[in-house]
């Protein structure tokens, strides 16, 4: 039974989307625009193939959400940013090994994330997405100075700064308004 986890304590994750490197050019040859470098997160769909950057298997994408993707390794799923890949030539190309994914997701699996209310919470890169309202067995509260989500416990990671959720403030709160979790503008929080 696998169990799916934000993947971010602690781990940087670096798109490389220039994967290849063009011998200099020989003195009067003809030259050709080279092509444009694919943007991360270029080529991240459902069911894509996903390689390490020296082209070893780690696993596929299983869905995408709101800029992060699901990625499956067969033993353990994690949430990444869909900029964390870049597109291969044959594959998407993610930083991490398969066993080194495998290994942070034993590592979180193994140490209880307490929350509780008032914590801050984050994102990887720590700024602030909020704060944590409401612990209840159906989720988690969590409120931005603009909308509230509950969040399933697992959508949490303990960071070095508090609790740390894999989307940025600015995705926080759309996909909280977008669920109908706006907060009304005379409420007091």
């Amino acid at each position: 039974m696998s169990r799916m986890f934000v993947l971010m304590t602690g781990v940087a994750l670096i798109a490389t989307p220039a994967l290849a490197q063009t011998a200099p050019e020989a003195a009067g040859a003809a030259t050709a625009a080279p092509a444009p470098a694919a943007a991360p997160g270029a080529g991240v769909v459902a069911g894509a193939k996903v390689v390490d950057t020296a082209g070893a298997d780690v696993g596929t994408i299983e869905s995408i959400a709101n800029g992060n993707a699901v990625l499956s390794t067969g033993v353990a799923k994690v949430s990444v940013p869909v900029s964390s890949f870049a597109k291969g030539p044959n594959a998407l190309v993610f930083g991490m090994t398969k066993a080194d994914i495998e290994s942070k997701v034993a590592q979180a699996s193994s140490a209880p994330v307490e929350i509780t209310v008032g914590a801050l919470v984050s994102d990887p890169s720590g700024a602030k997405v909020g704060t944590v309202k409401e612990v209840g067995a159906d989720g988690i509260t969590v409120a931005s100075d603009t909308a509230m989500a509950k969040l399933p416990k697992a959508s949490f990671a303990k960071g070095e700064g508090g609790l740390v959720i894999a989307m940025s403030p600015a995705q926080f709160d759309a996909a909280a308004k977008a669920a109908g979790g706006a907060k009304p503008t005379d409420s007091a929080s």
